[in-house]
């Protein structure tokens, strides 16, 4: 259980850090259930039919494509918990989980746009992009929060 000195977020930055939490953990979940249980799909239709981003990376190897969807389930379940128990240590440690895993993948990804159509590179570079957001705004709500000043009318 928590102890006496974890805090836990309240308000705006709870909901803030639920929908982004929770949003990068079910899109991790869907890579990850994808990948883990039918490799070959996930190779050679991945994120959607007529879009092969990942057979664009060749050669298949199943047991990497396996391995990537173990990975992203083992996040999917360290950010739900996060999502749902949201202590500021527990986010960060997600996040920061998240983050070593994501920033090396997108910076890769980056440097391998070639063969892809400028509509799918592009998309695929919003894709990280928009995850990467999620994730700096879930660690956002743990920082402290301003003091507040008085106001000069109450002076």
């Amino acid at each position: 259980m928590l102890g006496r000195s974890e805090q836990s977020l309240t308000g705006v930055r709870r909901l803030i850090a639920g929908i982004t939490l929770g949003g990068l953990a079910v899109s991790q979940a869907i890579v990850g259930v994808w990948a883990l249980l039918v490799p070959g799909s996930f190779y050679r239709s991945f994120p959607a039919a007529g879009h092969p981003w990942v057979a664009l990376l060749p050669p298949y190897n199943e047991h990497l494509v396996r391995d990537v969807g173990a990975l992203s389930l083992s996040i999917a379940v360290l950010l739900t918990v996060a999502a749902v128990v949201q202590t500021l240590s527990l986010i960060r440690v997600a996040v920061t989980a998240y983050a070593v895993y994501a920033i090396p993948h997108t910076v890769f990804h980056g440097l391998h746009l070639e063969g892809f159509p400028d509509i799918d590179a592009v998309a695929q570079m919003t894709g990280f992009a928009t995850q990467l957001v999620a994730a700096t705004l879930a660690l956002l709500t743990t920082l402290p929060r301003a003091p507040r000043r008085p106001s000069p009318l109450n002076v």
